[in-house]
């Protein structure tokens, strides 16, 4: 089933607003001084075939959390085997820990991001970076100047140090720093909730496709027998591991996978590689670890007809397919009678 229907009320909708939260950038920037022993590394991004080369400008990073909590690892992280975690340079910063603290929503990555004086990037899209894909990336100037530039959907704004603002990077974007001094922003990527949304400047929550915004839900745990009985095997549809738009991959192919169980948690394998951890979020249906409810699947192993559905969402739009179960392990047996 597929709803092919994609509703765009919030492409009507400013490209970049200020967020009603304000933070003291003098406390921010006496913090960033302070980590000037650490070695800004240059951006790196991730996409669904992994890690990409650096970027050829002066565009760097400190992780302040990130995949694994790994310290020289400058990209957000995604949809795989790590979790997010914080770095030790965090620990370093107690004021930008209570910064984002203070933010009602779980964090996903959080990086220190450095534009060099004289800089500009190249106009370019970021990959289900806004809420109708269950993600926020917002950003708090630390040290800016009236030459610093974020410019969406052709829309230039300069962005006053210390507030809170989002932008939908999803849309066509460049920053361009015209001073002599580097531009610092925190860069935060995080999971929509009521609270967080409701920072959002009246005038635009009021004009919001509310439906459209794909709110995640709390993991739940699963014990050690319930974890065992969903270890199966099935064919996976070739586009469901891939986040290219549109897919590379033919829609009509399967690949080989698995669900297996490691230590205390299931993990996805495809053609025998594990490639994601699974996140229970209730009734069966797992989230990919790093990731958001964007691309979820519900194992069924135990029924007459078991099966594997793999879920695909874009706001309210979703894309569904399933596949049968092709081996099972002995509790799914078990929990079906033995058939």
């Amino acid at each position: 089933m597929e709803t092919s229907a994609r509703n765009r009320e919030w492409s009507d909708l400013p490209g970049a607003v200020p967020l009603n939260a304000e933070f003291d950038a003098e406390r921010l920037a006496a913090e960033v001084r302070r980590l000037r022993d650490v070695q800004w590394r240059l951006n790196k991004p991730i996409d669904h075939l992994g890690l990409g080369p650096e970027h050829d400008i002066d565009w760097k990073i400190i992780p302040l959390r990130g995949p694994n909590g790994d310290p020289e690892r400058t990209d957000p992280g995604g949809a795989g085997l790590d979790r997010h975690a914080d770095t030790p340079h965090l620990a370093r910063c107690p004021y930008h820990a209570e910064v984002l603290a203070s933010l009602p929503a779980p964090l996903h990555s959080v990086r220190l991001i450095s534009l060099g004086p004289g800089v500009s990037s190249h106009t370019h899209s970021d990959l289900k970076t806004s809420y109708p894909w269950g993600c926020l990336r917002l950003h708090i100037p630390i040290t800016t100047h009236p030459g610093a530039w974020v410019v969406v959907d052709g829309v230039e704004r300069h962005w006053d140090a210390g507030r809170l603002w989002f932008a939908d990077f999803d849309r066509p974007h460049s920053v361009r720093n015209e001073g002599t001094v580097p531009r610092v922003h925190m860069v935060i990527d995080c999971v929509p909730t009521p609270a967080i949304m409701n920072l959002f400047p009246e005038d635009y929550r009021r004009e919001m496709p509310w439906s459209d915004v794909l709110f995640t839900r709390d993991p739940v745990p699963l014990n050690e027998a319930e974890l065992r009985s969903y270890r199966c095997s099935f064919p996976m549809p070739a586009t469901f591991p891939e986040w290219s738009d549109p897919p590379e991959s033919d829609p009509g192919r399967n690949l080989g996978a698995s669900v297996d169980l490691d230590g205390d948690r299931l993990v996805l394998s495809v053609e025998g590689e594990p490639r994601f951890g699974l996140v229970h979020i209730g009734g069966g249906e797992f989230r990919l670890e790093g990731w958001t409810e964007e691309r979820t699947v519900h194992l069924s192993p135990a029924g007459p007809s078991p099966e594997v559905t793999f879920i695909e969402r874009e706001g309210r739009a979703l894309k569904v397919a399933s596949r049968p179960i092709t081996d099972r392990a002995e509790e799914a047996l078990a929990a079906a009678g033995g058939t």
